[in-house]
Protein backbone atom coordinates (compact mmCIF):
# COMPACT_ATOMS: atom_id res chain seq x y z
CA UNK A 1 0.00 0.00 0.00
CA UNK A 2 1.51 3.48 -0.69
CA UNK A 3 1.73 6.21 1.13
CA UNK A 4 1.47 9.84 0.52
CA UNK A 5 4.52 12.07 1.14
CA UNK A 6 4.45 15.83 0.51
CA UNK A 7 8.07 16.70 0.08
CA UNK A 8 9.17 20.14 -1.13
CA UNK A 9 5.52 20.93 -2.19
CA UNK A 10 4.86 17.69 -4.37
CA UNK A 11 2.98 15.18 -3.41
CA UNK A 12 4.88 11.42 -3.81
CA UNK A 13 2.59 8.40 -3.48
CA UNK A 14 5.79 5.78 -2.08
CA UNK A 15 4.59 2.22 -2.04
CA UNK A 16 8.10 0.70 0.82
CA UNK A 17 7.67 -0.99 3.74
CA UNK A 18 6.09 1.16 5.97
CA UNK A 19 9.00 1.23 8.78
CA UNK A 20 11.27 2.52 6.18
CA UNK A 21 13.25 5.71 7.93
CA UNK A 22 12.23 8.57 5.64
CA UNK A 23 16.09 9.01 4.82
CA UNK A 24 15.90 5.62 2.45
CA UNK A 25 12.41 6.96 1.27
CA UNK A 26 14.64 10.02 -0.14
CA UNK A 27 17.41 8.37 -1.07
CA UNK A 28 16.59 4.93 -2.93
CA UNK A 29 13.30 5.08 -3.62
CA UNK A 30 12.71 9.45 -4.44
CA UNK A 31 16.06 9.96 -6.01
CA UNK A 32 16.65 13.01 -3.22
CA UNK A 33 20.34 12.35 -2.36
CA UNK A 34 20.78 15.68 -1.22
CA UNK A 35 19.66 14.48 2.57
CA UNK A 36 22.59 12.59 3.65
CA UNK A 37 23.32 9.37 6.07
CA UNK A 38 25.62 9.52 8.66
CA UNK A 39 25.63 7.53 11.80
CA UNK A 40 22.12 5.98 11.91
CA UNK A 41 21.44 6.96 15.25
CA UNK A 42 19.85 10.09 14.90
CA UNK A 43 22.75 11.94 16.36
CA UNK A 44 25.46 13.29 13.74
CA UNK A 45 22.88 15.09 11.98
CA UNK A 46 23.67 15.09 8.21
CA UNK A 47 20.35 13.15 7.46
CA UNK A 48 18.31 16.62 9.50
CA UNK A 49 15.12 17.68 6.37
CA UNK A 50 12.12 19.70 8.37
CA UNK A 51 9.15 17.65 9.37
CA UNK A 52 5.95 20.39 9.47
CA UNK A 53 9.03 23.16 9.61
CA UNK A 54 10.79 21.74 12.75
CA UNK A 55 14.07 20.07 12.09
CA UNK A 56 14.02 16.60 12.25
CA UNK A 57 16.42 13.75 11.67
CA UNK A 58 15.19 11.43 8.89
CA UNK A 59 17.17 8.27 9.77
CA UNK A 60 15.27 7.48 12.61
CA UNK A 61 11.53 8.10 11.20
CA UNK A 62 9.51 5.83 9.86
CA UNK A 63 7.57 5.84 6.82
CA UNK A 64 4.62 5.18 8.21
CA UNK A 65 4.31 8.19 11.26
CA UNK A 66 4.63 10.46 8.61
CA UNK A 67 1.60 10.34 6.13
CA UNK A 68 0.23 13.63 5.25
CA UNK A 69 3.14 15.22 6.98
CA UNK A 70 4.55 18.30 5.12
CA UNK A 71 8.80 17.40 4.32
CA UNK A 72 11.18 19.75 3.28
CA UNK A 73 15.14 18.64 2.30
CA UNK A 74 17.76 20.65 0.84
CA UNK A 75 16.53 20.50 -2.73
CA UNK A 76 13.43 22.62 -1.72
CA UNK A 77 15.11 24.82 1.14
CA UNK A 78 15.63 27.42 -2.09
CA UNK A 79 14.99 26.19 -5.62
CA UNK A 80 17.94 28.36 -7.12
CA UNK A 81 20.66 27.39 -4.06
CA UNK A 82 20.01 31.08 -2.88
CA UNK A 83 18.29 31.26 0.75
CA UNK A 84 20.09 33.53 2.68
CA UNK A 85 21.95 30.80 4.33
CA UNK A 86 23.07 29.23 1.62
CA UNK A 87 24.39 32.36 -0.03
CA UNK A 88 26.38 33.04 4.05
CA UNK A 89 27.66 29.39 3.86
CA UNK A 90 29.53 30.32 0.25
CA UNK A 91 30.47 33.60 1.45
CA UNK A 92 31.64 32.63 4.87
CA UNK A 93 33.51 29.37 3.19
CA UNK A 94 31.92 27.46 5.95
CA UNK A 95 32.65 23.59 4.48
CA UNK A 96 35.39 21.86 4.12
CA UNK A 97 34.64 18.31 3.33
CA UNK A 98 30.93 19.61 2.94
CA UNK A 99 29.33 15.80 3.99
CA UNK A 100 27.58 17.57 6.90
CA UNK A 101 26.88 20.37 5.62
CA UNK A 102 23.06 20.07 4.03
CA UNK A 103 21.84 19.06 7.73
CA UNK A 104 23.81 21.86 8.80
CA UNK A 105 21.88 23.95 6.43
CA UNK A 106 18.40 22.42 7.13
CA UNK A 107 18.98 22.48 10.95
CA UNK A 108 19.90 26.52 10.63
CA UNK A 109 16.86 27.67 8.98
CA UNK A 110 14.52 25.74 10.90
CA UNK A 111 16.53 27.84 13.78
CA UNK A 112 15.94 31.10 11.86
CA UNK A 113 12.53 30.41 11.62
CA UNK A 114 11.78 30.17 15.03
CA UNK A 115 14.47 32.29 16.18
CA UNK A 116 14.74 35.41 13.67
CA UNK A 117 17.94 36.92 15.76
CA UNK A 118 19.75 33.90 17.36
CA UNK A 119 22.33 33.95 20.21
CA UNK A 120 25.58 31.47 20.16
CA UNK A 121 23.47 29.79 23.05
CA UNK A 122 20.79 29.72 20.60
CA UNK A 123 22.86 28.40 17.71
CA UNK A 124 24.84 25.60 19.93
CA UNK A 125 21.08 24.39 21.17
CA UNK A 126 19.42 24.46 17.78
CA UNK A 127 22.21 23.36 15.48
CA UNK A 128 23.72 20.38 17.72
CA UNK A 129 24.87 18.36 14.20
CA UNK A 130 28.39 16.95 14.09
CA UNK A 131 30.73 18.53 11.71
CA UNK A 132 33.94 16.27 11.83
CA UNK A 133 35.78 19.16 10.35
CA UNK A 134 35.21 21.31 12.94
CA UNK A 135 33.92 24.60 10.99
CA UNK A 136 31.47 25.20 14.20
CA UNK A 137 32.95 29.07 14.64
CA UNK A 138 32.06 29.66 10.95
CA UNK A 139 28.90 27.93 10.77
CA UNK A 140 27.50 30.05 14.07
CA UNK A 141 29.51 33.41 12.11
CA UNK A 142 27.57 31.90 9.20
CA UNK A 143 24.25 31.55 10.39
CA UNK A 144 24.67 35.61 12.00
CA UNK A 145 24.99 36.75 8.52
CA UNK A 146 22.07 35.35 7.77
CA UNK A 147 19.91 35.92 10.49
CA UNK A 148 20.80 40.26 9.78
CA UNK A 149 20.24 39.36 5.87
CA UNK A 150 16.49 37.64 6.28
CA UNK A 151 16.57 40.72 9.07
CA UNK A 152 16.94 43.86 6.23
Amino acid sequence: MAITLTINGVAHAVDADPSTPLLWVLRDHLGMTGTKFGCGIAQCGACTVHLDGVAARSCQIPLESIAGAEITTIEGLAPKADHPLQKAWVEMNVPQCGYCQTGMLMAAAALLKQVPKPTDEDINIAVDNICRCGTYSRIRAAIHKAAEQMQA
